[in-house]
């Protein structure tokens, strides 16, 4: 499986994104069955190429001296151009009757030739890669982080704005924003929140292998990150694709449960060893260092 999928290059997935552009394109000369199918077919064959190029592009990379893992301005153009390119399907998917391709594809493929333009630029080194990677971690935690609080406030405000209604208490002096703005607010929250904490996780596995050159899976804070990460992801597909009545309060508690992950994350985090930018081996490795001057001397003694 490793060989066949190693033979994909960039041409591969910017020769499917040029076949889904012309045939939105085709949508100028009138309805055609199945153009909707195979722009979505094709899409997610690109996606898939594109991914994997990059795993195994990572993965070549990992051994090759001091290089760091995706760490020059191709690879990060590349990045960029994965990223518009899910949000494009991701859309499409929900309104494939709108002309979006005509202004994501552009640019998807501006991204994929700027890749190639400076590929010839020198790679970060495992070090400065690890600290630009650190810092779109640190960044897309906190924005997710930031976004989980707003939303579950949004929520508070939801319920008891709802309860005031009820109560036909909503027209006193002390008013609260309208339901359906808190419940707009709550699911934009939702969202920002996923993406944030997906890249924050996706740069974290990054740099650890970049300054480590593994991820410490068992980690309370890894762990629980990733948790967090997965019930996001949950929430966001009910809330896109599960539409009961109740339509903003079944969004609402779905943000209420999300500070519960991020609580535990959180605690996590300061529990373990990944709040502190040291691993265990590190720790240890650091303890043997300590203790080794010690038993030379007890050998000299002797």
């Amino acid at each position: 499986m490793l060989a066949i999928l190693s033979k994909i290059t960039v041409t591969c997935f910017f020769a499917s994104y040029i076949v889904v552009l012309v045939l939105e394109l085709l949508r100028l000369l009138g309805k055609i069955p199945g153009r909707g199918l195979l722009v979505i077919v094709m899409m997610s064959l690109g996606l898939f190429a594109h991914t994997s190029y990059l795993v195994l592009r990572t993965m070549d990379v990992s051994g090759a001296g001091d290089r760091g893992l995706l760490a020059s301005w191709s690879e990060w153009s590349l990045l960029l151009a994965l990223g518009m390119a899910i949000c494009f399907l991701v859309f499409y998917l929900r309104r494939p009757d709108t002309i979006i391709s005509f202004f994501f594809l552009p640019v998807i493929l501006g991204l994929i030739g700027l890749s190639i333009a400076v590929r010839p630029m020198a790679p970060f080194s495992r070090s400065e890669a690890a600290e630009v990677w650190l810092s779109i971690h640190a960044f897309g935690m906190a924005t997710g982080a930031g976004a989980v609080l707003i939303g579950f406030l949004a929520g508070v405000m939801y319920l008891a704005q709802s309860s005031r209604l009820k109560r036909k208490r909503a027209g006193s002096a002390l008013r609260l924003p309208t339901l359906e703005t808190l419940a707009r607010l709550n699911r934009r929250c939702l969202i920002v929140s996923t993406t944030a904490v997906a890249i924050g996780v996706i740069a974290g596995v990054v740099m650890n292998l970049n300054r480590w050159g593994h991820v410490g899976w068992t980690e309370g804070g890894t762990l629980l990150s990733f948790l967090l990460l997965v019930w996001l992801i949950v929430a966001t597909c009910v809330e896109f694709f599960y539409a009961p009545a109740s339509h903003g309060r079944k969004a609402i508690y779905l943000t209420l449960a999300s500070l519960g992950f991020l609580l535990l994350a959180f605690l996590g985090v300061l529990t373990s060893s990944h709040g502190s930018g040291e691993t265990p081996d590190v720790k240890a490795t650091d303890a043997m260092v300590m203790t080794a001057p010690d038993k030379c001397s007890e050998v000299q003694r002797s």
